[in-house]
C-alpha cells in the first residue's frame, strides 16, 4: 500500500510542479517533461533512494510497462490526430508515403544492421531490435512541436509533418517488429512468412485501418447528432475523445488487430467529421496528454532501467547509441528530401531528420518482444537507445527550435 501511495503522490506532485513551471523550464533549462519524469523515476528507483521498487508489485514489470505504454500511446495518438488539419493525409500523401513507405523501412534496416555489426548478435535478433527502435515517438515529438517556443519558431508545415509521421509509424512499425519476431519463434520460415503476411499485414494492420475509419467516423457523427439535439455538454469533448481512444484500443485487441494503429486512424476519421468549433478544445486534450497520462510512463521507465545489462554492453553499447541516433534517420531523409514538398530548404531537412525521437512506442515493442522471445538484448538495447534519445532530443529541442527560427525567420 505504501508503494501505491508513494506512486500516486509522486505522479500528482510532478504533474502539479511541471504545470506551474514547464514553460519556464523549456525556455531556460532546455529540458522537457519526459526528461523530468525519467530522472525522477531513476531517483526513486532501488538504484538511488529506493522509495519505489517494481519487483515488489506482484507482477512482472515487463507486463506493467507493456500495458501502461499501450494506454499512454492510445491517449497520445488521439491528441496527435486531433491536432492535424482536416484532410492532412490526403493533401500531403506524397511526402507521408515517402516517410512511411521508404524512410521507415530504411530506418528499420539501418538500425538492425547497426545492431548486427556492432553487437555481433544473430541477424534476426538484431533486426528485431532494429524494429523496436524504428518508430518515432508521438509523445516526445509533441513536446518538441507544441508550446510557445515551437509556435514562435516552427512553421505549421514542419510541426504537422513531424506529428503525422510519428502518429502513423507507431502502428505501422508493427510488421517490422513481427517479421523477425515470427522468424525467431516459428518452426519454419515458410510458416513465419505466411503468418506475417496474412495475419499481421492483412488482418492486424489492414483490419486496424478499417476498424479505425468505421468507428472514428461513427463517433464523429454521433457527436454531431448529440450536439444538434443538445444532449451533450461542451465540456464533454475531452472525455469523449479519451473514451474513444480506450474503446479503439480495447476493441482492436479483442478482435486481434493492431489497436494502436486503430486509435490513430479513428482519431483522423473523427477529426474529419467534427466541426471547427471543437478545434479550440484540442490544446486542452494535448495538455492533458503531456501531463497526466504520459509522465507516469517516464517515471516507470526510470524505475525499471536495466543498468547491469547496459554495463555488459560496454563500449559497444555507447557506439551503438551514437550510430543509431546519427545514422538511423538522417541519411534516408537527406537522400529522399527532394521528393518531400514540405521540406523546402536545408534547415527543414536538418530539423525533420534530427527530431525523430525514440520513446514510448519503442518501449512498448521492447517489452512485447522480450515477453514473446525472451531475448534480453531487445530490452537492454531498446531501453538504452530510448533513454539516450529522451535526453539528446530533449536537450536539443529548445535550442534546435530557436536555431531554426533564427535561420529561417518564417
Amino acid at each position: 500500500m505504501d508503494q501505491l501511495n508513494i506512486t500516486l503522490a509522486v505522479i500528482g506532485g510532478l504533474v502539479l510542479f511541471l504545470g506551474l513551471i514547464s514553460d519556464w523550464m523549456r525556455r531556460t533549462w532546455w529540458t522537457s517533461d519526459p526528461m523530468a519524469g525519467l530522472i525522477l523515476g531513476i531517483l526513486l528507483s532501488p538504484l538511488v533512494f529506493g522509495l519505489l521498487d517494481p519487483t515488489q508489485w506482484g507482477i512482472s514489470h515487463y507486463v506493467i510497462v507493456r500495458e501502461a505504454t499501450r494506454v499512454t500511446l492510445a491517449i497520445g495518438l488521439m491528441g496527435v490526430a486531433l491536432r492535424l488539419p482536416k484532410n492532412y493525409f490526403l493533401t500531403n500523401k506524397k511526402p507521408l508515403a515517402i516517410l512511411l513507405g521508404l524512410v521507415m523501412p530504411l530506418m528499420w534496416v539501418s538500425s538492425g544492421l547497426l545492431v548486427y555489426w556492432i553487437l555481433q548478435i544473430p541477424f534476426w535478433e538484431a533486426m528485431l531490435v532494429g524494429g523496436v527502435v524504428t518508430p518515432t515517438d508521438p509523445i516526445v515529438a509533441s513536446s518538441i512541436v507544441t508550446g510557445p517556443v515551437a509556435k514562435q519558431n516552427l512553421p505549421e508545415r514542419i510541426r504537422h509533418i513531424i506529428s503525422a509521421e510519428s502518429g502513423a509509424n507507431d502502428g505501422l512499425a508493427y510488421p517490422f517488429v513481427f517479421l523477425p519476431l515470427l522468424l525467431l519463434t516459428k518452426p519454419s520460415s515458410t510458416e513465419a512468412l505466411s503468418e506475417w503476411f496474412f495475419k499481421v499485414v492483412l488482418w492486424e494492420v489492414g483490419g486496424a485501418v478499417l476498424l479505425g475509419i468505421v468507428f472514428g467516423y461513427a463517433a464523429g457523427r454521433l457527436l454531431e447528432w448529440a450536439e444538434s439535439k443538445k444532449t451533450i455538454e461542451e465540456t464533454s469533448f475531452l472525455g469523449y475523445t479519451i473514451a474513444l481512444s480506450l474503446v479503439m484500443l480495447g476493441l482492436g485487441k479483442l478482435i486481434g488487430t493492431d489497436g494502436i494503429l486503430a486509435v490513430f486512424v479513428a482519431g483522423l476519421a473523427f477529426r474529419e467529421v467534427i466541426k471547427g468549433k471543437e478545434r479550440a478544445e484540442e490544446e486542452n486534450v494535448q495538455e492533458a496528454i503531456n501531463r497526466f497520462f504520459t509522465l507516469p510512463i517516464f517515471i516507470l521507465l526510470g524505475l525499471v532501467l536495466p543498468f547491469e545489462q547496459w554495463l555488459t554492453l560496454g563500449w559497444r553499447g555507447l557506439l551503438l547509441v551514437v550510430a543509431i541516433l546519427l545514422l538511423r534517420r538522417l541519411p534516408a531523409i537527406f537522400v529522399l528530401s527532394p521528393l518531400m514538398k514540405p521540406l523546402r530548404n536545408r534547415a527543414d531537412i536538418l530539423f525533420v531528420s534530427w527530431f525523430g525521437p525514440i520513446a514510448i512506442a519503442a518501449l512498448y515493442y521492447a517489452s512485447l518482444s522480450l515477453e514473446r522471445t525472451g531475448i534480453e538484448e531487445v530490452w537492454a538495447v531498446g531501453t538504452l537507445v530510448i533513454c539516450a534519445s529522451i535526453f539528446v532530443h530533449g536537450l536539443t529541442s529548445t535550442p534546435g527550435t530557436r536555431w531554426y527560427g533564427t535561420l529561417t525567420s518564417y
